[in-house]
């Protein structure tokens, strides 16, 4: 029998972050890595140290170094899973970089975003009223979609 050879994943956690009109908040992608010219949801990889840490927690601490400390209700349960592939030639490592997507839901309360340096601005988009290709691509389009299937279904 062959020798079946398992990959290896980092995991990324994001928030699908929803105001009351029912609009998404999307992040602007910096011009250089993968998302250049797309926009991305707030979140990112779980830090090492992290592995006991509750994954809901992670998710809050992500997206407060994102956006701040905007309030808002978080669903302890992943509304969609999706996959991202970071080249080996913008990784900074020799090979190429798999993620798995986790994305969260949240219901925005209060609060002014405010961007870090991994952003260049944001808007509120009604994820089902947009063509998701012209903002979204990659993990964050795969996520975007799956999320907005579950939701018309």
């Amino acid at each position: 029998m062959k020798k079946v050879e398992r990959d290896f994943y980092q995991v990324s956690l994001k928030l699908i972050l929803n105001n009351d009109k029912g609009e998404t908040l999307l992040m602007k992608a910096l011009n250089t890595g993968t998302y250049a010219g797309f926009y991305d949801f707030p979140g990112g990889r779980i830090n090492v140290g992290e592995f006991e840490v509750p994954l809901p927690d992670i998710v809050r601490r992500e997206v407060r170094e994102e956006i701040g400390d905007v309030e808002y209700t978080l669903n302890p349960h992943p509304a969609a899973v999706a996959r991202h592939l970071i080249p080996a030639s913008i990784s900074g490592l020799k090979s190429d970089i798999r993620v798995v997507y986790l994305l969260y839901e949240g219901a925005y309360s209060t609060g002014e975003v405010r961007m870090n340096h991994e952003h260049t601005g944001f808007r509120w988009l009604d994820l089902n009223k947009i063509d998701l290709e012209k903002y979204l691509t990659s993990g964050n389009l795969e996520g975007a979609r799956m999320y907005v299937g579950r939701k018309k279904g």
